[in-house]
């Protein structure tokens, strides 16, 4: 009984230390060469040895539109000189440049940097790649002519204070002399992370159906640990999600179909485009520069780039956090955007349910032990009816082994086998006891538990979330160890006074082995995660006692050994027969 115990517990450890180290990739090494160039205005695009763009050492096509443009035309509608446009809403705090129409800050009022800074989403650090909202045409001259210019616009918001409530409509146009016309419009929602846009492009007479170009993604370094996911692109279609890393990219970089959703995604942000109808996205992985003497190893950040039917087609982004809430206002399918792992359908009442109880008690960790609380009370009667069974099993094990004594000397193949297996069953029977009403009871907690480990490590509620003292982020490891090494302390306390139900030495070892193992684990682990833990582990061993209290001390029967009973049944018979001669 007790090896049907171990292996599910060290087997349903070994599915969530596999599960991260299979579906969460760790960041790819920088490249080191590329070959290849795509030629400018092409699909193509560039090869490279370790699977991604390093930004300094691979130029790209987009690079030479940031250069000023030729004077070969003169200005009809646009402006002299370069400026910003400021729009802050109740969520956002953006800033347009009417130098190619184009974002050029998007930070989150409601996030926070290293610095305690507004969250900005928008990469701004890597010379060479195009801002969100950049264009690209077939003609090279144009590109550069669409993405250096200088346009007037109209909409500007008198006030910040007004934006915080009423939608923000900018109009970007731009006209010259040679015949390029552009006008670009974009739409900013109050209480929201998406922005509506629209562009319609001309070349004398021909309307261009241009590439609308986001650049790096996303700008958040903030990353939760070693296991965090690291910027991918992202695709939604028919219920499904591909989640796709440089490697893959590296292979397949353009995709083409009806998607729900398309764009980046890391451990917390998303930036994509959503209802795009038939679009082809095309990917490439970006390396950030290191700076000399730095010790930060370089991030690979994911550019994509969209793909019309129609020249003017409308689009509309999310940029924002991987908030359930925020993106079940937008759209409910949009949720799945959260890599909540195999037990979504668990995670998410569990999340909700924390949001509840952190409604009244303000705390995410305080939260995280009331939660803990409740889902130990209601599979209280679980963990007891495994004790009760486990103690019942612990009761009869003298009997059982002398048992599997007797048949010890046969092998596994020997007919006379059988009959050990029945005589074990005939004393399970008589003595009431279901030997897998032991395991399955402690199985069917599981899920629960991987569930609320792939919530504690990927809902962003708690990122940057304080507890007490020493731990400032419930997202990030423990820095001293000390919920890890106090979880390791509890469950070894655990499987100390839990009832035993074979006497195996081994495996006893191994159990008191384990608590070590996942200590380590742990370790890098989010500390929220071992907080749930450690919380989880007190609340058993007070439940241990109580049924140990309740149920008393286990009733274990002495069997005497055969030659004992032999010698014992033959006295009895010479006294019968004396008894009967008298």
């Amino acid at each position: 009984m007790e090896r049907r115990v171990l292996i599910s517990i060290f087997l349903s450890f070994l599915v969530i230390y596999a599960w991260q180290a299979l579906f969460v990739k760790p960041l790819p090494k920088p490249a080191v060469g590329a070959t290849d160039i795509p030629k400018p205005g092409s699909d193509h695009v560039s090869t490279v040895a370790a699977g991604a763009v390093t930004a300094e050492a691979t130029p790209r096509p987009e690079k030479a539109s940031i250069a000023a443009p030729t004077p070969a035309a003169a200005t009809t509608i646009g402006e002299t000189s370069e400026h910003d446009i400021a729009v802050k809403t109740h969520d956002v705090l953006a800033v347009f440049t009417n130098r190619g129409a184009r974002l050029k800050s998007w930070r989150l009022k409601g996030y926070t940097d290293a610095n305690g800074d507004p969250l900005e989403l928008v990469v701004q650090s890597l010379p060479g790649q195009p801002l969100p909202f950049s264009l690209r045409v077939a003609d090279t001259g144009v590109t550069n002519t669409l993405n250096t210019a200088l346009y007037t616009v109209t909409g500007v918001p008198m006030s910040s204070a007004g934006a915080e409530t009423t939608p923000v409509h900018l109009r970007f146009e731009f006209q010259d002399t040679a015949g390029v016309h552009v006008v670009k419009e974009f739409s900013v929602e109050p209480a929201s992370f998406v922005i509506n846009f629209r562009a319609t492009v001309e070349a004398g007479s021909a309307s261009l159906t241009p590439v609308v170009q986001w650049g790096p993604a996303l700008g958040d370094a903030e990353l939760a640990g070693r296991f965090s996911q690291q910027a991918g692109g992202l695709l939604s279609s028919g219920g499904k999600e591909q989640r796709l890393t440089a490697a893959s990219i590296a292979k397949q970089p353009i995709y083409q179909g009806d998607f729900k959703f398309a764009g980046v995604d890391d451990h917390y942000f998303l930036t994509a485009v959503l209802d795009p109808g038939s679009v082809k996205v095309t990917f490439e992985p970006v390396t950030t520069p290191v700076p000399a003497g730095s010790t930060v190893p370089p991030r690979t950040l994911m550019a994509y780039s969209l793909e019309t039917t129609r020249p003017d087609q409308p689009l509309k982004f999310f940029v924002g956090p991987k908030d359930f809430d925020e993106l079940a206002k937008i759209d409910r399918d949009l949720v799945r955007a959260i890599n909540f792992g195999m037990f979504t359908v668990i995670v998410v009442p569990l999340l909700t349910s924390l949001k509840w109880i952190n409604g009244y008690v303000g705390n995410w960790g305080w939260s995280i032990i009331a939660l803990t609380a409740i889902i130990n009370l209601l599979i209280l009667p679980l963990r007891h009816k495994s004790v009760v069974s486990m103690r019942k099993m612990q009761e009869i094990q003298p009997e059982a082994k002398a048992i599997q004594d007797r048949y010890a000397k046969l092998k596994a193949s020997d007919p006379a086998k059988q009959k050990m297996n029945q005589e074990l069953m005939a004393l399970y029977k008589e003595r009431g006891v279901n030997p897998a009403s032991g395991c399955v009871p402690m199985l069917l907690p599981f899920p629960i538990l991987i569930a609320f480990y792939s919530l504690l490590s990927t809902a962003i509620e708690l990122r940057g979330a304080p507890f007490v003292f020493w731990i400032h982020d419930l997202s990030r490891p423990d820095p001293y160890y000390v919920f890890p090494i106090l979880m390791g302390v509890s469950q070894l306390w655990q499987q100390w006074i839990a009832p035993a139900a074979g006497v195996d030495p081994v495996q006893r070892k191994m159990m008191m082995v384990m608590p070590v193992v996942f200590t380590f684990l742990f370790i890098s682990y989010p500390s929220g995660v071992a907080l749930y833990w450690l919380a989880s582990n007190l609340w058993a061993i007070g439940q241990q006692y109580g049924t140990n209290y309740w149920i008393g001390p286990p009733n274990i029967r002495t069997v005497r050994p055969p030659a004992e009973r032999r010698m014992k049944r033959v006295g009895a018979s010479k006294t019968d027969a004396a008894a009967q001669e008298n």
